[in-house]
């Protein structure tokens, strides 16, 4: 049900330590991701863009030129540290930066054209948060996205180098930290679905569907590979304690043994941008 509480609970160690991984880590979005906004919503660079759940500013930077202002927020404070030395360094110049729970919103930040949420939404009090998102949009054309990915799991590297072992760190994950997948102090193996349901009953229309084409293929280092590690909630880098330098040093014999050039190959999939408006009566 959409109003139903998902068995897990929120804590601030969900991604300790991983956010000076995450900006190297993270696969990254399709280059035309900026140009797909700008065409959808019209924007002429007056309006106002809020990242929920923003991390190191993954989304909030390339979109932030869209717009007069862009506001990222997030519930771990290295993430919003990280995300505020990236603007620093890539010269962004009208973004802001807040520690916040989406839970704890609207925290006085006004009004949006545009509201985000990139692999963030499954981490809140979902139908609490899509009715405050609901009363921060700018009426009547304010909408929330959801940034996602086709999960197109048929891609397959078109080059001569190996995929990553995903399975195989998996299973090393599994050897250090357990059958059940860590998330903070507590287990979560799934994420809550039927987010339309959610949003709908929240009061949005929807969804729109945009897909943003990608299907570049990248070439990822292993010091690549250990920093998306590291950037996942179930391998941050607190879980592993003391532990933490011979499971770096048992992923990279494992990456070795994998590819012994250290080079890999990853087809990147489309984005898909999910688009909910307010409902009207």
């Amino acid at each position: 049900m959409p109003g139903e509480r998902f068995e897990w609970e929120w804590d601030e160690t969900l991604f300790a330590g991983a956010a000076a991984y995450y900006d190297r880590g993270r696969l990254p979005n399709s280059p035309g991701l900026a140009n797909a906004f700008e065409d959808t919503f019209e924007l002429d660079g007056q309006g106002r863009l809020l990242d929920v759940g923003c991390g190191p500013g993954t989304v909030t930077l390339p979109l932030a030129g869209l717009f007069r202002e862009a506001v990222g927020v997030d519930a771990d404070a290295e993430m919003i540290r990280e995300a505020r030395r990236l603007a620093a360094e890539r010269g962004l110049m009208n973004g802001r930066w807040f520690q916040r729970r989406a839970e704890e919103l609207p925290a006085d930040l006004g009004r949006f054209n545009v509201v985000t949420f990139a692999a963030s939404f499954h981490w809140m009090d979902r139908a609490l948060v899509a009715g405050i998102i609901r009363a921060m949009l700018e009426r009547p054309h304010g909408a929330v996205v959801h940034v996602d990915n086709r999960h197109q799991d048929s891609l397959a590297p078109d080059d001569d180098h190996p995929a990553p072992p995903i399975e195989r760190i998996a299973e090393l994950r599994r050897a250090y930290l357990g059958q059940n997948r860590r998330a903070g102090q507590g287990i979560r193996n799934s994420s809550p679905g039927d987010e339309a349901a959610v949003f709908r009953a929240a009061g949005f229309a929807g969804p729109e569907l945009v897909v943003v084409p990608d299907g570049r293929t990248i070439i990822r280092s292993a010091d690549d590979l250990v920093a998306e590690t590291f950037s996942l909630s179930s391998t941050a880098p607190h879980l592993f304690g003391d532990r933490l330098s011979q499971f770096e040093c048992d992923l990279r014999r494992l990456l070795a043994a994998a590819s012994p050039d250290g080079v890999f190959a990853v087809r990147l999939p489309d984005n898909e941008l999910k688009i909910w408006r307010v409902a009207t009566p």
